[in-house]
């Protein structure tokens, strides 16, 4: 039996007592009631927090981080999930396996809706399978695109990349934003939440519309079926991309959303959202921004690097290579001077637990696929490979070397819109983290920059 069932409200109370319940004779507490009454508790939180740490170092900060990427600097603050180097992503304080246990499924589906992991994003606290449900009628609300928008992305070149397609499209939607019309009428700093947390909202609403825009004319063609607002959000992603019928599809994209959705705050799309949503730019503006980020080579793309790897393995290997076959095909990579793709990662330093949520996916739907299995062959011979040759310091795999071959499996192997799949999945930290930093104030950020004869001159004569 379910814990979100409303016949069990003692059960639900003493299991998960942060959620807000309901009856099914009252209508649940929506996320934007529900925030607003979490608001004033936080801002006094902060508060204290500031007053009793604020003065306090983290450590040093040597030059190499300065030249290195700013690599381990701590320097912002990022609500919705931390990652820990041994452990891997913690979302709201809980990890992949507890988040999927505890949060809302569909009717029959086995995998967390990626409506419930933004009420936890937003709230830090697991909604109820109603408050869910509401959440993803209002998204189907909201979700139709402006026109204009429609005739941009139809009057795109097939040949662009639809990353960049998807940038324009989230840009021009700037046009309707809350914020920006509150803003320019003058709005208290007090109340910026409100227009950010319904600009926020349209913003994740009409991903699925664009996305699926984007894939029908470049790849597809045919008319986009409207959005049901009887289904879920994944559901209706999968739908429009042409997969609603395929159940297990739909499944994937709940789980692949769910766990891409959010991965602290120092990757390169949520610190560039955070950024120039720190300049009052609205979140339409700061997540194109943090689009264009994700668009790199060095982030988003990481996937389809992978599944080129893998199907050129494939072809000169054969479907069934054995380990040595493998681990000189490995080998080879290491000595052209190239990495293994998917493997390593910036900051875990042990198997990143959103590919072993993708693995007991791919054991549980599609043990037999021959990428599959190849990718599982890797998995036990690459680390120690990785280890010999002195090339990493995490060996382990990343989310980047498993997502490809599931999407392949299911059919939708056009790898140049594996991204826009991030993008969508993306979009749900970053705009929680948006709507907090406008909640509490936080100011424009302006670190400090120095040039390299100012770091001469500083530290000349200083041992």
């Amino acid at each position: 039996m379910s814990f979100l069932k409303a016949s069990r409200p003692s059960l639900l109370r003493t299991a998960f007592p942060a959620a807000r319940l309901s009856s099914t004779a009252a209508k649940p507490v929506s996320l934007k009631e529900r925030l607003a009454e979490l608001i004033p508790k936080e801002i006094e939180n902060v508060k204290a927090v500031r007053a009793e740490h604020g003065k306090k170092a983290f450590g040093p900060v040597v030059v190499d981080q300065l030249y290195g990427g700013m690599r381990g600097l701590p320097a912002l603050i990022w609500d919705g999930s931390v990652l820990d180097p041994e452990e891997g992503i913690r979302f709201r304080g809980k990890t992949i396996p507890e988040i999927q246990a505890a949060l809302p499924k569909a009717p029959g589906g086995s995998e967390p809706l990626p409506e419930g992991l933004f009420w936890l994003l937003v709230t830090g606290e697991i909604p109820t399978q109603e408050q869910v449900a509401e959440l993803s009628r209002d998204w189907a609300a909201r979700s139709a695109i402006p026109e204009f928008v429609e005739e941009i992305l139809d009057r795109c070149p097939p040949t662009l990349h639809p990353m960049s397609q998807f940038g324009l499209a989230v840009t021009a939607l700037n046009h309707n934003s809350a914020f920006a019309k509150a803003y320019q009428d003058g709005i208290s700093k007090k109340e910026y939440w409100g227009p950010t947390f319904e600009d926020a909202m349209d913003l994740i609403a009409k991903l699925p519309n664009i996305a699926g825009r984007i894939y029908r004319n470049v790849f597809a063609k045919g008319k986009l079926p409207s959005i049901d607002a009887s289904k879920d959000y994944s559901y209706n992603l999968a739908n429009l991309l042409g997969f609603g019928e395929n159940p297990a599809f739909v499944e994937l994209l709940r789980l692949y959303i769910t766990i891409h959705s959010d991965h602290e705050g120092g990757n390169v799309s949520a610190h560039t959202g955070k950024l120039v949503g720190s300049a009052l730019s609205d979140p339409f503006l700061a997540y194109s921004a943090a689009l264009n980020g994700l668009a790199g080579p060095l982030h988003g793309l990481a996937n389809q690097e992978v599944l080129i790897w893998l199907r050129k393995m494939q072809a000169q290997l054969g479907q069934d290579p054995s380990d040595e076959a493998v681990k000189e095909y490995i080998w080879s990579t290491l000595k052209a001077g190239q990495v293994v793709p998917g493997y390593g990662h910036a900051v875990l330093r042990k198997t990143d637990p959103r590919y072993t949520a993708q693995r007991e996916f791919a054991l549980k739907h599609l043990p037999e696929d021959k990428l599959f299995k190849l990718v599982g062959q890797i998995y036990h011979l690459v680390p120690d490979i990785l280890l010999e040759a002195g090339k990493a310091k995490n060996p382990w795999p990343n989310v980047d070397a498993h997502s490809g071959v599931l999407l392949t499996h299911y059919g939708l192997d056009q790898m140049q819109f594996y991204t826009v799949l991030f993008g969508v999945s993306r979009a749900f930290g970053v705009a929680a983290q948006l709507i907090w930093d406008r909640a509490l104030g936080a100011p424009l950020e302006r670190p400090k920059s120095y040039s390299t004869a100012a770091i001469k001159k500083m530290f000349a004569g200083k041992p």
